[in-house]
């Protein structure tokens, strides 16, 4: 097939402020690492952590790793100088905090393109705020401007949890609406879209209940904050070899010379539509683009 597709099951945040945190990066069995310069870092210390992260980013070393920058938002202190570093050293993607509507990321494709920003950096936005929430449909759409560069949602749990009051429950029922609804803007975009963090590292099982629940959704992955994380994350978001499988064999039988014209077959008792197929070569892709990186 003729789109390419990246892995993102698990996307590892990393403090810019940790020069050695950032070197062990480049050994993690991860596919995509955010280079964080806001949450994860002190205040005194985020000018050090925008010389550090530049410094890794330009050097390279990442291999097939994803590399985003999350910087801080544009109304601190730091966000405009952040926005125009990371802008300049070559980052696959900036994550943009707390974005509330589609005017914030058309304000960061501008500056961008003032800073001279390659095409090829593109812009992941931060869903954590209740304005996010009611303006999913709207923020999501950006992603079908290619002047804007939105290509992935990753949903700030936290955040949304201390700014609605809700309760950041086991199950999260009450994020659910709130998840699905970005899930559906995301898809409606065009775009990908990463699961919150789950603070407690140490509780295996609940971490690996919410990846699964992750998958049910049909979220593209999960946000983590330790690399212990990473193993189960990648077990959870993986294709199985058995859905493999059953994508290549459909996706071969719709390929038949007798069936190029059929909307539906018959495959081991079941019927099977063309739109069945066309998921299929998704998951094909994924999955080959996985082997690639082993």
């Amino acid at each position: 097939m003729t789109q390419q597709f990246k892995p993102r099951r698990s996307a590892l945040y990393m403090p810019g402020s940790n020069a050695r945190a950032l070197e062990k990066a480049q050994t993690l069995d991860v596919d995509c690492l955010i280079l964080d310069l806001e949450d994860a870092v002190a205040l005194d210390s985020k000018e050090i952590a925008r010389q550090q992260i530049v410094s890794a980013v330009a050097s390279g070393g990442y291999g097939e790793r994803e590399v985003v920058i999350r910087i801080n938002g544009l109304d601190t202190p730091w966000g405009e100088a952040d926005l125009i570093a990371a802008a300049n050293c070559g980052p696959d993607a900036i994550l943009v905090p707390k974005v509330d509507g589609p005017a914030d990321l058309e304000k960061v494709a501008h500056k961008l393109v003032l800073a001279g920003a390659p095409a090829s950096v593109k812009v992941w936005a931060m869903m954590e705020t209740p304005l996010a929430m009611l303006n999913a449909a709207a923020i999501g759409a950006c992603g079908r401007d290619p002047e804007v560069r939105l290509s992935c949602f990753v949903m700030g749990t936290n955040d949304l949890a201390k700014e609605t009051r809700a309760k950041l429950n086991p199950g999260r029922s009450v994020m659910m609406p709130w998840l699905m609804t970005c899930v559906a803007a995301a898809r409606a975009g065009g775009i990908d879209i990463l699961d919150g963090v789950y603070n407690a590292f140490n509780d295996e099982e609940g971490f690996a209940a919410e990846c699964a629940q992750g998958v049910e959704m049909g979220m593209d992955g999960k946000t983590l904050i330790h690399p212990k994380q990473i193993g189960p994350c990648h077990a959870a978001f993986s294709p199985s070899g058995e859905e493999v499988a059953w994508a290549r064999k459909i996706n071969g039988l719709f390929q038949l010379p007798e069936n190029a014209s059929k909307g539906a077959i018959q495959v081991d008792g079941k019927m099977v539509e063309r739109l069945h197929a066309d998921m299929g070569l998704r998951t094909i892709a994924i999955a080959d683009a996985i082997a690639a990186r082993i």
